[in-house]
Order: C-alpha cells, then sequence, then structure tokens
C-alpha cells in the first residue's frame, strides 16, 4: 500500500508537472497596480488583454465610491451567517429582483461563486431518474456537476445539432422507463473559443422533444444583445432560456453569481441548493457594489458599445494579417498556433518580456496537444492603438514560430 502524499508526488497531473518552471510567471502570475489596459507584472508595465473587466466598471469612480461607503458602512461581515438562516436583507432582496427584470425573468437567486452554484445547481435540479444532456466543450463547473449526477448524462459535440437531436433521443429512450426528465445544459459563450453557444437551434429542437434548458451566460451577461441582457437577447430567444445562469466576475467585476427563472424555480433553488444553505451569505458590500454596476450597466449602453469597437478593431485586424482567431462571435478573442508546451512558454516569454504584452496562455488538456491558445480578452478600457500594437506583435510571433526561433531554446525558465 502507497502513502496517499506519496502518491500525489507522482501524480502531479497535465500542468503540475511543470510547477517548478512555470509557477509565478506562467502560472500564478500577480499582476499589480489599478485594475485596467495596463498593469505592473515583475515590475514592469505591460499591456495586459488576460483580465475579464469587459465593461471597465472594476475601477470606475461610482463603483469604487459605492464599494467603499457600503464597507465602511456594513463592514465585510454583515450580514451573518446563511441566508435561510440569519443572512438576508432587503439588499439581497432587492439586487434579486433586479436581475429578474434585467435579464426578463419572473424570479432571480443569488449564490455566492458561480463555479460553486452552477455545480451545485446541477446537482440540486435533477435525480438519478433524470438525463442530463450537455455541450461537450462546456466549462468545468458544468462538467464537475455533470459528474455529481448518478443518473444517465449525455454529452453533444460542440454547437451540433444533429449531434444533440442523437442524445435527445437517447435520453427519451432513458426517461421512458425512468419516468424522468430531461435538462439541456450549454454556455452563453464558450470561455474559451469565443463562439456562441447556439441557444436558438436548441429552443428549436423543443418542438420535437420534451426538456429544459439551463445556459451558463458568464461571459455574456454585459456583452451580448441589445440591452446586455445576454447571449439569449442578441439571438433573440431569451425567453426560451428556462434557467438563466450569470455571474458577476466578469462585466460585474466582482464576485458572486445568479440564477433567474419562473419564481416557483428559483424558490426551489433557494430552499433546497446545498451550496447556499450551509454557506455564509454574500457580504453587503458586494450585494451593494452589485447593484450600482447593475444600474450602469443599464445606463450607460457606451461601455458596451466601447468594447465592441475594441472587439471589432483586434479580430478584423487579426484576420487581415492571416492569424486563426477560429468561430469567435464574442468579444473573447483565441489566437491559435501550432507548437509544443515549451514552445508556447517562449512565446508568451516573448510577448511579455518584448513585446510588453500580457495575455494568457491555454495548452494541453484545455486544448488539444500541438496547440498553442493565446486567449485576449478585450475591454471597454482598451484603445485602438492597443489593438493595432498588439496585432503587429501577435504577426511577429507568429512568424518566428514558423520558423522554428522558440524550438531552439528548452521551456524559459524564470
Amino acid at each position: 500500500m502507497k502513502d496517499l502524499f506519496e502518491k500525489l508526488k507522482e501524480r502531479r497531473g497535465p500542468l503540475g508537472q511543470y510547477s517548478k518552471q512555470t509557477h509565478g510567471y506562467f502560472m500564478f502570475p500577480k499582476l499589480e497596480g489599478e485594475i485596467g489596459a495596463r498593469m505592473k507584472f515583475r515590475g514592469k508595465e505591460l499591456l495586459i488583454w488576460s483580465l475579464n473587466n469587459y465593461l471597465g466598471l472594476a475601477n470606475h469612480p461610482e463603483v469604487r465610491k459605492t464599494d467603499a461607503e457600503a464597507a465602511a458602512m456594513y463592514g465585510l461581515g454583515a450580514p451573518m451567517g446563511a441566508r435561510m438562516m440569519s443572512g438576508d436583507s432587503n439588499h439581497h432582496q432587492q439586487l434579486e429582483n433586479e436581475l429578474a427584470a434585467f435579464i426578463g425573468t419572473e424570479d432571480a437567486a443569488l449564490v455566492n461563486y458561480g463555479y460553486q452554484g452552477m455545480v451545485s445547481a446541477i446537482d440540486c435540479l435533477v435525480d438519478r431518474h433524470d438525463v442530463i444532456v450537455y455541450d461537450a466543450e462546456s466549462h468545468a463547473c458544468i462538467v464537475d456537476g455533470v459528474r455529481l449526477h448518478l443518473g444517465k448524462r449525455f454529452a453533444y459535440a460542440n454547437n451540433d445539432m444533429e449531434s444533440l437531436e442523437k442524445q435527445l433521443q437517447h435520453a427519451e429512450s432513458v426517461v421512458k422507463d425512468t419516468n424522468g426528465s430531461i435538462l439541456v445544459i450549454t454556455e452563453g459563450v464558450f470561455g474559451m473559443s469565443g463562439k456562441q453557444g447556439n441557444i436558438k437551434g436548441i429552443i428549436e429542437l423543443k418542438r420535437k422533444y420534451s426538456f429544459r434548458l439551463l445556459v451558463d451566460d458568464a461571459h455574456g451577461i454585459g456583452t451580448m444583445g441589445k440591452t446586455g441582457a445576454g447571449t439569449g437577447e442578441e439571438q433573440g430567444v431569451q425567453k426560451g432560456i428556462d434557467i438563466y445562469f450569470g455571474t458577476f466576475a466578469k462585466s460585474f467585476a466582482l464576485i458572486g453569481a445568479f440564477f433567474a427563472g419562473e419564481e416557483h424555480v428559483m424558490e426551489y433553488l433557494r430552499y433546497n441548493l446545498r451550496s447556499q444553505i450551509y454557506a455564509k451569505s454574500l457580504p453587503m458590500p458586494v450585494v451593494i457594489g452589485a447593484l450600482k454596476r447593475l444600474e450602469l450597466i443599464r445606463k450607460h449602453p457606451e461601455f458596451k458599445n466601447k468594447l465592441w469597437e475594441v472587439v471589432r478593431n483586434l479580430q478584423e485586424g487579426l484576420i487581415k494579417d492571416g492569424l486563426t482567431i477560429g468561430g469567435t462571435n464574442s468579444p473573447v478573442t483565441p489566437v491559435y498556433l501550432n507548437g509544443t508546451i515549451p514552445e508556447a512558454t517562449n512565446v508568451t516569454f516573448d510577448l511579455r518580456e518584448n513585446y510588453g504584452i500580457f495575455c494568457s496562455i491555454v495548452v494541453y488538456p484545455v486544448v488539444p496537444k500541438g496547440t498553442i491558445l493565446l486567449r485576449l480578452i478585450p475591454t471597454a478600457l482598451h484603445s485602438a492603438a492597443d489593438a493595432e500594437y498588439t496585432i503587429k506583435a501577435f504577426s511577429e510571433v507568429a512568424t518566428k514560430l514558423k520558423k522554428g526561433y522558440y524550438s531552439r531554446e528548452k521551456m524559459a525558465v524564470i
């Protein structure tokens, strides 16, 4: 028999095996200074393309003022206790009401964290007689939630409606015997590829199959749709989403999340969602801060317009220069290159040290072996000049990669 901790030394994982070379630079980097398009990394100012601060609200003067005043008034502890027991407030209820109105649903229910909330909600909504059908490229929080499911689950190929229909047929054959139900789960915007989930196509399948639809719109709320109400609004099918899930971690530049849908479904979640029943309520400054951010999103469509101006400049320029950004139709901007993990680290090192650009590096197992994904997250704080400079830098780096420049050295060691 082996000691558990000794096994962990051997079982470091596909990313953990590189921890000695990557920690603090490629993994767990520390960005310092005011949140914005430029921040300091290891004492040097860089152009930052890795923060989900889509609308630039993190350091908006009204946001900072509201956050500070709420913290001064309530501290970070109030309200104390789980919301069901002693942690509710008028502000929590107000935020839920305003979120429901913004999304266009009967009700909304707050949760403390996006990842935790999604995992817990999937477990809460279905029982062993039910079947889950989910997009194969769903976020890890969906995958982990599905893993908890004691019944059948089927994955369909990303955004492939023929594949989804086949899995729905399998699901129907199962629930016929179990007297169960079917839950379909997808994302509004896939966080790596930037592709919108085919919500419209899924909803059209409701004409032939009986199921409910849960959409994780973490990257869509605030960025997609005429009012910023998300990808369902963008595709003109918001009413067809049965349970809408949005987070505060991106456009809101905060923490926390919420579900929105029919009143009785939200009530069910409030009374059965274990991750909330047994967890402390969202602190008052977070709730009041979210109310201010929602107010700004509703009142200032120019924030979203500015974001999309930057998105278009960046994405059109990258394509014009022959770079591959896949099928993104959202602000998420992936740049796909071919290379090994050591080459990926050398590319990233070159971008940071010689070009002054900081973006996220994504390698296997998140993307297939041999693929390097450099993910750019445009924000309303970036400029046309930022986009132009980045396009030029990426074009030069892509040329150097093809010529073998980054394979001459082993993985960069900091």
